[in-house]
C-alpha cells in the first residue's frame, strides 16, 4: 500500500485551500485502492477519498486521518445493449474531460456537452455531473463500488444510486452524511455511436449555449470546442494562469422551489420547470378489486431557479471581495467563489455566507453550497 508524504491539500484541490493530512495514500491500482480502504476502516480513522479535487472546500487545520488519492486509470470499449450504441468501462481515477475528449475522437455522442467539467470520472455519478442538458443519468448504465466496511466490490446498476439534480446516494450534502458510504471503482456508459459526421443537436440549452439554430447540424468535434471555449469564457476551465478558474466550479446549487413560490419572485428570475415524479403503478388484486379507484396524488410543481441571477440581484456582482479578504466572486461568472491567491477556507466560507444571508434577504431563498466541505461551516 502505497504511503506517501502528505501533500498540502492546498495543492491537490481546485479551490487551493487545505493544510497537508495526518496521512496520504496513492492509490494507481483497484488492487491498492481495495488495501487503502480496508486498512484505514479497519483502523477507524477519518478518511476521504480525492480525486481531481475540483469539488471540495478543505479547511485550513490538518486533517486528522487518511486522504486516499484514487489514480486508477483505463478506459474499456464493450458491445453496446442494442444497434447503434457502444459501453465504455472507465476506472475512477481516469480524468473525466480525457474521458470526454476520448468519446470524442470514437465517435460516441452523449458526454460532448460535458466537456471541459474538472474532476475524474470516479466522482461524476456522486453528484450526477451535468452541463447545457446533459447529466450523467442520462447515460450511466453501471457503478462497481465498494461499500464502507465490505470487503467485495459489487456492480450496483444507476437505477439504485438515487440519481438526482447534483445529487445521489453517495453524495455526502452539507449538514449531513451520504445515505450509501461507498467508494466507487469504475463507471460504465452506453453511448450512441454517430461517427465523426454533422449531425442534427438535441436538446434546446446545448442549441442556445452554442447558439445554433433548431435545424443546425454540426460534429461531436464542433460541439466539444466549443463547449471548452464557453467555459474558459466563464472561467470554469482549470488555468494557473487564470485566477477565475482558481474556485470549486459553482459555490451554490441552482435551488428548486416550488411553483407557487416562484411566482413571488420578479419576473425576471430565470427558471425551468421540472419534469413530475411518475407515481409507481397502482396494482389492485382483481379479488379485492371493488370498481373504484382512488384518484392519484397530484404532485406539487416545482421549479429550478438560478442561483447567480439571484446572487446579482442581491446586490453581489461579479468580482465582489470583502474587506481584506482573499476570497472573491468571480468575475466572470457570478457562481463561482474563487481563491485569490493564498486565501484561506475561512475567508471563502466567510464570503459565502454573505452571500447566503443577501440572497435570504432579498429573495427568501436559502443557497445550499454545492461542493463537499471538509472541516469547514458555513
Amino acid at each position: 500500500m502505497p504511503e506517501i508524504d502528505p501533500l498540502p491539500l492546498a495543492e491537490l484541490t481546485t479551490l487551493r485551500t487545505g493544510a497537508a493530512p495526518a496521512r496520504m495514500i496513492d492509490a494507481t491500482t483497484r488492487d491498492e485502492l481495495q488495501a487503502a480502504l480496508a486498512g484505514t476502516w479497519a483502523a477507524a480513522e477519518p478518511w476521504f477519498v480525492l480525486g481531481g479535487g475540483s469539488n471540495l472546500v478543505v479547511g485550513d487545520e490538518p486533517f486528522e486521518g487518511t486522504v486516499i488519492r484514487v489514480r486508477t486509470r483505463g478506459v474499456e470499449r464493450l458491445p453496446g445493449s442494442r444497434p447503434g450504441t457502444a459501453r465504455v468501462r472507465v476506472e475512477a481515477g481516469h480524468g473525466w474531460d480525457d474521458l470526454a475528449a476520448y468519446t470524442v475522437v470514437e465517435g460516441l455522442a452523449g458526454v460532448e456537452a460535458m466537456s471541459g467539467i474538472p474532476g475524474t470520472v470516479g466522482a461524476a455519478p456522486v453528484q450526477n455531473i451535468g452541463a447545457y442538458g446533459q447529466e450523467i443519468a442520462q447515460t450511466l448504465v453501471e457503478v462497481e463500488l465498494l461499500d464502507e466496511h465490505q470487503d467485495q466490490v459489487v456492480t450496483v446498476p444507476a437505477a439504485e444510486l438515487g440519481l438526482g439534480f447534483r445529487t445521489s446516494v453517495l453524495k455526502e450534502h452539507y449538514g449531513s452524511t451520504a445515505i450509501r458510504r461507498a467508494v466507487i471503482f469504475s463507471v460504465t456508459l452506453e453511448l450512441t455511436e454517430v461517427g465523426d459526421a454533422a449531425a442534427p443537436v438535441g436538446g434546446s440549452r446545448l442549441r442556445a449555449a452554442l447558439g445554433l439554430e433548431a435545424d443546425a447540424s454540426v460534429t461531436l468535434a464542433w460541439i466539444r470546442d466549443h463547449v471548452l471555449a464557453t467555459r474558459r469564457g466563464k472561467g470554469m476551465l482549470v488555468d494557473p494562469d487564470d485566477p477565475d478558474s482558481w474556485s470549486a466550479g459553482s459555490f451554490f446549487q441552482n435551488p428548486i422551489v416550488s411553483a407557487e413560490f416562484a411566482r413571488t419572485l420578479p419576473d425576471g428570475c430565470p427558471r425551468w420547470p421540472l419534469e413530475p415524479e411518475i407515481e409507481p403503478m397502482l396494482v389492485i388484486p382483481l379479488d379485492r378489486f371493488d370498481g373504484y379507484i382512488p384518484p392519484r396524488a397530484a404532485a406539487p410543481a416545482e421549479v429550478k431557479l438560478s442561483a447567480a441571477w439571484l446572487i446579482e440581484h442581491a446586490g453581489v456582482r461579479k468580482g465582489f471581495s470583502l474587506p481584506r479578504s482573499r476570497a472573491a466572486v468571480s468575475s466572470k461568472h457570478a457562481l463561482a467563489l474563487t481563491n485569490r491567491g493564498r486565501g484561506t477556507a475561512a475567508e471563502i466560507a466567510e464570503l459565502a455566507r454573505f452571500i447566503q444571508q443577501r440572497v435570504q434577504q432579498e429573495s427568501g431563498v436559502l443557497l445550499q453550497p454545492e461542493p463537499v466541505l471538509i472541516d469547514v461551516q458555513l
